[in-house]
């Protein structure tokens, strides 16, 4: 079994900073990409950033410059780093992963995490 635990959200207020980890766990083989999502209310999904094995990024257009994703891959750990968030911003962050285990590749998803950010 593959899980993704994500943490780290919270309320803040906008111009503010919030870093979220995503830990995965279980015997897989390999993990690779990893990406954030976020779902704001009434809207759909969104992939906001990705990041393969060998450190390779991509952003979407909204948080260019503001957020960073990194990956600790001794660890099987993501993050995201946000920077100058505004209320925009808010919505479920989601961990997300494509996953090798038991000879099958399969995308994983956490459970979200909250972040809400107050103008």
């Amino acid at each position: 079994q593959v899980q993704l635990v994500e943490s780290g959200g919270g309320l803040v207020q906008a111009g503010e900073s919030l870093r979220l980890s995503c830990a995965a766990s279980g015997s897989f083989f390999s993990i690779d990409p990893m990406n954030w999502y976020r779902q704001a209310p009434g809207k759909q999904r969104e992939l906001v950033a990705t990041i393969t094995s060998v450190g390779r990024t991509n952003y979407a257009d909204s948080v260019k410059g503001r957020f960073t994703i990194s990956r600790d891959n001794a660890k099987n750990t993501l993050y995201l780093q946000m920077n100058s968030l505004n209320p925009e911003d808010t919505a479920v962050y989601y961990c997300n992963a494509l996953v090798l285990y038991s000879g099958k590749w399969k995308y994983y998803w956490g459970q979200g995490t909250q972040v809400t950010v107050s103008s």
